[in-house]
């Protein structure tokens, strides 16, 4: 934390962030303490936030959204639907703005001592919008949503581990797996598995009836949903303002159009090239969250030139991260080193040695791997993440000082995910991350999983990602966890060169506590926690 600390320091003190900038990204990275160690004059913490009040409305633009989004929770793939499906519904788990994994519509779980059956107590008397009351059935229901052979979720691999799942009365659900996993509790947080009311037809998965701090009111599909609040929530403390909409618009400029001119409060995907300017402007605040959102750039290691791992430890080296952080995200964001946890995983790796441009180590991987230069193509668009584009173009310029010809071959962004990704042998992707190591780990780099873009294998590897996922023990599991970054650093296929910041501009009335960094607009959850002053 301390480098970032003096980076921030020096861009405060010769001008080039705002004194509110320098407070929100000290206060992202938990440096607000040190301020005055620092020695930084005239400097102290924001103000805290005013007491949260009921009333008013709240509206919401969104950098996603399509004609082809759905209420049914197994589909959702999009910010625009993630928030509304969040301020319709609730988790069995929530992980909080700390970054606890905490209760929702469970009171209570418990394991036995393999991690291999979890015993789930539900809260008592919450009811569903259609007066249904909640019971472990419509539980049940929900999760085999996404577990059915013929099931297209997201969720499905996640659920796929379920050996058996059944209700032991009204108020209790009992989940026995395959093999122990000590997080499982955390994939019940995920905005998939949200709990739906089982009716006489079945469970109803369309009408975005659930337990959520807010109704239905309209749904358009890609373009708005309008929500009002739900009189009779159970959880206090949350869903305070009246109504809340949610628009989708997809053009960065458009959106910052719409914030400046008062048509909605707040907006996700803030340009990174405008955002002190956003700042300076009397009636909007730019807030950031730093977390595990990052930048990748995956070689697929069953394709040459990248089977060779000296190859990919030279494209690692040739990379100028540093420069990527300041030109590209204007400081938005930190490091990468070349696995995905970030800040916001509570197993990161926080001391490993830092990959760093050095493009004399980048030649002597070259020449291990008995070249003297290397072409390769790089496709990206800025579909991947926003300055996409620049990225590549630098990258071209540190990696030409090694000896690497990087020919940067913009592609279209309609089709860049199903065409491009996991496809070509070297492109650009961004991951939003996930709550735990194992999720993640999972997910992208074990063997055979369908977004592992890499196709990397690696045997110890995927024996520590079985290991700890069973592992209690938390000091075993740090050790484990810490392993396998070094391997996937050292060995991977993958160079992570940046993680990026959520940014997000918010217009003066609307007002919120600490931002949860496990996902943008706090946790995907800003309806439900956020108020207007």
């Amino acid at each position: 934390m301390s480098n970032d600390l003096e980076r921030l320091k020096m861009q405060y003190e010769r001008g080039a962030i705002s004194r509110r900038r320098f407070l929100q990204q000290v206060a992202a990275i938990g440096g607000i303490g040190a301020l005055h160690a620092m020695g930084v004059p005239g400097v102290m913490p924001t103000a805290r936030a005013a007491d949260p009040s009921t009333g008013g409305q709240i509206r919401i633009g969104v950098g996603s959204g399509s004609t082809t989004d759905s209420l049914n929770p197994a589909t959702i793939n999009s910010t625009f639907m993630q928030i509304v499906n969040y301020g319709l519904r609730n988790n069995l788990t929530e992980v909080t703005p700390n970054g606890e994994l905490v209760p929702e519509l469970c009171e209570s779980w418990d394991a036995s001592s393999d991690a291999r059956t979890w015993t789930f107590k539900l809260r008592r008397g919450v009811e569903f919008h259609n007066g249904k009351t909640l019971d472990a059935k419509d539980v049940v229901a929900s999760i085999n949503h996404h577990r059915g052979d013929k099931s297209e979720s997201s969720a499905k691999s996640l659920l796929e581990p379920i050996e058996e799942l059944r209700t032991d009365g009204k108020d209790t659900v009992v989940v026995k797996l395959r093999e122990g996993n000590a997080d499982f509790p955390y994939l019940m947080s995920d905005y998939h598995i949200v709990i739906m009311p089982v009716t006489k037809d079945g469970l109803d998965v369309d009408s975005g009836v659930g337990t959520g701090g807010y109704v239905l009111e309209q749904f358009k599909p890609g373009i708005r949903c309008s929500l009002k609040r739900n009189p009779n929530y159970w959880k206090e403390g949350a869903a305070w303002v009246d109504s809340a909409e949610v628009l989708a618009i997809k053009d960065a400029t458009a959106r910052t159009n719409a914030l400046t001119t008062g048509e909605i409060d707040v907006m996700n995907r803030v340009q990174l090239s405008t955002a002190a300017r956003l700042d300076q402007m009397g009636s909007v605040r730019v807030v950031e969250a730093s977390g595990n959102q990052h930048v990748t750039m995956p070689m697929r290691v069953d394709k040459d030139p990248f089977t060779d791992n000296n190859v990919r430890l030279a494209m690692k080296y040739a990379i100028n991260r540093q420069e990527i952080l300041d030109k590209v995200l204007n400081g938005h964001g930190y490091l990468g080193n070349d696995h995905p946890l970030g800040r916001a995983n509570a197993f990161r790796a926080g001391d490993l040695e830092q990959h760093s441009y050095d493009p004399d180590r980048a030649k002597h991987y070259l020449k291990k791997a008995g070249m003297d230069s290397l072409d390769v193509q790089l496709q990206v668009s800025d579909a991947a993440f926003q300055g996409a584009v620049d990225a590549a173009v630098l990258y071209k310029q540190h990696a030409a000082k090694a000896g690497i010809n990087i020919d940067v071959k913009r592609v279209p962004a309609d089709g860049y995910w199903s065409d491009v990704w996991t496809k070509v042998p070297f492109c650009m992707a961004y991951w939003g991350g996930r709550p735990t190591a194992d999720w993640m780990f999972s997910v992208a780099y074990s063997a055979g999983a369908s977004w592992n873009a890499t196709h990397w294998e690696n045997e110890r590897f995927n024996e520590l990602l079985k290991d700890a996922r069973a592992e209690l023990d938390r000091k075993k599991r740090q050790d484990m966890y810490t392993e396998m970054q070094q391997l996937l650093r050292d060995d991977g296929g993958v160079i992570v060169p940046v993680f990026l910041n959520y940014v997000m501009a918010l217009k003066d009335n609307v007002q919120h506590g600490k931002i949860a960094n496990n996902w943008g607009l706090d946790g995907l959850k800003c309806i439900e926690r956020w108020w207007m002053a």
